[in-house]
């Protein structure tokens, strides 16, 4: 398939069949097309309203035979609804500092990085990374990419998040934090901080990425509302009615 855009020629492909990372004992295909030339940006919101995501210069959607579960989802940070649990891990957080950066990578990053992990996601593929792969992951963008690091009272970094800016958001695309803070909740910290950044900026959408209703590792992306699933190519108000917990 091509789509002519403003004259540069976009060319997605269908990856081969690889075990899926979020379902055991099923295979995943993308579709995937390479961001590059003077539209990388232009291309990349458009493929984001679409519901790709980006992982170094390509742009991505799931694109299995045989299964749908793979979700894209997003927060609407203009309407989003507070609550007793969010004020309380902003609370525990209240000593953290934030600085954004170009997306260049560091070994103090990698380190954490190396840990999370080691601790999270030992049997997974990027348990595996070297320095060289952390740095690929981090560096290799063609659109307007930043990195949020998160340091507690000691200047220890204990937090980072790779993130895209849209017209109409930010994209969440990767994160990881020190596995022995647990009752920080950094996980959830970070999204609240991206949608409070979102609405300074009075951009409209946080972008989660998928959401998986089998995979409990994700379940955690259906507590921040509304959410909005890009469901039969358009976006929609993610409901109970998806099987989802949206108690507080």
């Amino acid at each position: 398939m091509t789509v002519n855009q403003r004259r540069q020629t976009q060319h997605y492909f269908i990856t081969a069949p690889m075990p899926c990372p979020y379902l055991p004992g099923r295979f995943e295909r993308k579709l995937v097309t390479e961001l590059r030339g003077p539209e990388s940006n232009n291309i990349h919101n458009l493929l984001s309203r679409a519901g790709f995501r980006r992982s170094h210069s390509i742009a991505y959607l799931p694109a299995c035979t045989e299964c749908d579960a793979c979700i894209p989802v997003r927060v609407n940070a203009k309407d989003f609804k507070d609550s007793r649990t969010f004020r309380r891990n902003r609370a525990t957080n209240e000593d953290l500092t934030r600085q954004i950066f170009a997306a260049s990578a560091t070994q103090e990053q990698f380190h954490l990085f190396s840990d999370y992990q080691a601790a999270r996601h030992g049997d997974g593929d990027m348990a595996r990374m070297d320095a060289r792969d952390y740095r690929a992951m981090m560096e290799d963008t063609t659109v307007e990419t930043s990195i949020f690091e998160y340091r507690n009272a000691d200047n220890r970094l204990i937090a980072v998040a790779l993130v895209d800016a849209l017209s109409d958001g930010l994209s969440a695309v990767y994160s990881f934090f020190d596995p022995r803070e647990d009752r920080r909740s950094l996980g959830t910290y970070i999204v609240l901080d991206l949608v409070a950044e979102a609405a300074r900026m009075n951009l409209p959408f946080v972008y989660l990425g998928y959401w998986v209703r089998e995979c409990r590792k994700m379940s955690y992306k259906t507590r921040f509302k509304p959410l909005e699933a890009f469901r039969d190519g358009q976006w929609v108000q993610h409901t109970p009615d998806d099987g989802t917990n949206l108690s507080d």
